[in-house]
């Protein structure tokens, strides 16, 4: 179609697998643009990280991103398809969220969203969220930001896990990440932390934003915002059911081992008698597997699976050491 066309209009290749379209989003390191699958014609997303700029912990959180997200394949986890690593730049190629974030839809419903929907996106972030852990990867950085829609699967999904990690059940991690509005007491106090009971806190403040409209800690400055969350103080409008504001004080716990569980938010009452259907959004196709088993068997997919690979494309060596190294830690 024409406004597809014009999408990649002025385009750029990479490794003559996809074309390069517009830009979609900017971080510090990375650029992310629309990219289109050169033999399928499949659009993704394809986050470009400029590894001349990476200090030593910007380079680990990259090599965690990609860790865990190799390691999680969920219906409700935006897929990493592959990875691309060049002297200069790594490519993330991803799938594409269509239908935007859950922080911009939360900003169109003033006052919060209906609880029938939200249960139904909680429901499906909380599944995903619970699949990691059962995997011993936290995300650490859960956020409306990092919730992304699908439409034509029915499904949000968890994407950025960027400040994402492994954990042993029972060890304490240390490290202080995330975005203040969302993070939990013992990590702006500096202290180790338990793993599952930060990204459970977290849910709770997306579950507040769900049907609220609002963060539950939010004050003119910064300051403030951390006195309020250090102090657990927050108040749930009127209209907000029993039973959602009952699930949120669960999560919503200062003391790390008062709240609620994984399996004790997904049997709570409030989110029962859901649509087990409209939980379980399609599978996102799988057509990356064939496509470069097709077209790209001259790129060695079997060493490029493993993060291992090399491939030349007009003269340039890529090497693949950068992930090979990833795999051996």
């Amino acid at each position: 179609t024409a406004g597809l066309k014009s999408n990649f209009s002025g385009r750029s290749d990479l490794s003559g697998l996809y074309h390069l379209g517009r830009t979609l989003g900017r971080g510090h390191f990375a650029v992310v643009k629309l990219g289109r699958h050169v033999n399928t014609g499949q659009l993704v997303a394809v986050k470009m990280i400029d590894k001349t700029k990476l200090d030593v912990m910007a380079t680990s959180h990259l090599l965690q991103e990609v860790r865990c997200m190799r390691l999680v394949q969920h219906p409700n986890v935006v897929r990493l398809y592959e990875v691309i690593d060049t002297p200069t730049t790594l490519y993330l190629v991803m799938e594409l969220a269509e239908g935007g974030d859950l922080y911009d839809y939360i900003l169109r419903h003033e006052g919060g969203v209906v609880e029938c929907t939200a249960k139904r996106h909680f429901a499906q972030i909380v599944r995903a969220v619970s699949y990691c852990h059962q995997l011993h990867v936290v995300h650490r950085d859960l956020k409306p930001e990092n919730v992304v829609f699908f439409p034509q699967q029915g499904a949000v999904k968890l994407t950025d896990f960027g400040f994402s990690n492994l954990f042993q059940p029972g060890m304490m991690l240390a490290t202080s990440c995330g975005s203040l509005a969302y993070s939990a007491p013992e990590i702006l106090l500096g202290e180790e932390y338990d793993a599952p009971a930060v990204d459970i806190w977290s849910l709770g403040v997306i579950l507040y934003m769900l049907v609220c409209g609002v963060p539950p800690f939010q004050e003119t400055n910064d300051s403030e915002t951390l006195v309020m969350i250090l102090d657990c103080r927050y108040s749930v409008p009127e209209h907000v059911s029993d039973g959602c504001r009952d699930l949120i004080s669960r999560m919503l716990q200062k003391d790390p081992c008062r709240r609620a569980s994984l399996d004790e938010i997904e049997a709570h009452q409030w989110l029962q008698g859901l649509d087990d259907a409209l939980l379980s959004p399609e599978a996102p196709p799988h057509w990356v597997a064939g496509a470069l088993s097709a077209s790209s068997s001259s790129l060695c997919a079997p060493e490029r699976e493993a993060f291992s690979f090399n491939f030349s494309k007009q003269g340039q060596t890529c090497s693949g050491f950068f992930f090979f190294f990833l795999m051996l830690t």
